[in-house]
């Protein structure tokens, strides 16, 4: 199997609370556009029939989100004030509130992790400098939260590159976000509930990939299929 240019390495204090942590990353070359409305009318289809299948109770009982919501409290943070991105989307949903729409690719990252559950980092893999590294957050790092202004990442799970913090289940960061001129992407789809599932959730994105973003140059490194 290919793996990406990006080297991903899962620090020790990870497994420590995570044993059956697995992931997967995609890398592609890509097209990017403002809006695609059949990528809407999808996500759309799919809010309508989350609204008739769940409650809100029902929500952190999804298998992905609660094993990524222990992990949070395993390393002493709050999942309910600092909710997993995957989670904070599908209580939007019931809610009845707007997703946000923003580019294509960002839409599409969001409508993967609604469906399946998993924390999802979206990158600009220009922007990120060197490999990267998930450990956990620590007090005082700086961590500008796309659309949230400074966070708070103590006790979060966060990948690092050189340059410090880039993506963590709660948000990504401002420096390594994807934009209008995003044309090589990097995907890391997080199972903290192990590998089950996660081959059909990283087939699933290429899929996507290929039918809303024109994806070229795909490489796949599913964590869940080597030896640790």
């Amino acid at each position: 199997m290919e793996t990406t240019a990006v080297r991903i390495t899962i620090g020790e204090e990870i497994y420590a609370v995570c044993p059956v942590f697995c992931f997967a990353a995609i890398e592609a070359k890509v097209k990017n556009t403002p809006y695609n409305p059949e990528l809407w009318n999808e996500i759309e289809t799919f809010s309508i029939s989350f609204r008739k299948t769940y409650r809100m109770g029902d929500i952190k009982k999804r298998i992905p989100i609660h094993a990524t919501r222990q992990v949070y409290k395993a390393l002493g943070k709050d999942p309910n004030r600092y909710r997993p991105s995957a989670e904070a989307l599908c209580r939007r949903i019931l809610k009845g509130t707007e997703l946000y729409r923003i580019n294509t690719l960002v839409d599409l990252i969001n409508l993967l992790s609604l469906k399946t559950g998993y924390s999802i980092g979206g990158f600009d893999a220009d922007k990120i400098r060197g490999n990267l590294t998930l450990g956990a957050g620590k007090a005082g790092e700086k961590f500008e939260g796309i659309g949230r202004g400074l966070l708070n990442i103590e006790g979060l799970p966060v990948y690092r590159d050189e340059h410090g913090g880039i993506g963590t289940p709660t948000s990504d960061e401002e420096r390594t976000k994807i934009d209008s001129d995003t044309s090589h992407l990097l995907i890391i789809i997080n199972a903290y509930s192990g590998k089950e599932g996660l081959t059909e959730t990283t087939d699933y994105a290429v899929e996507l990939l290929k039918k809303y973003a024109r994806a070229e140059e795909i490489t796949v490194w599913d964590s869940s299929l080597d030896l640790r």
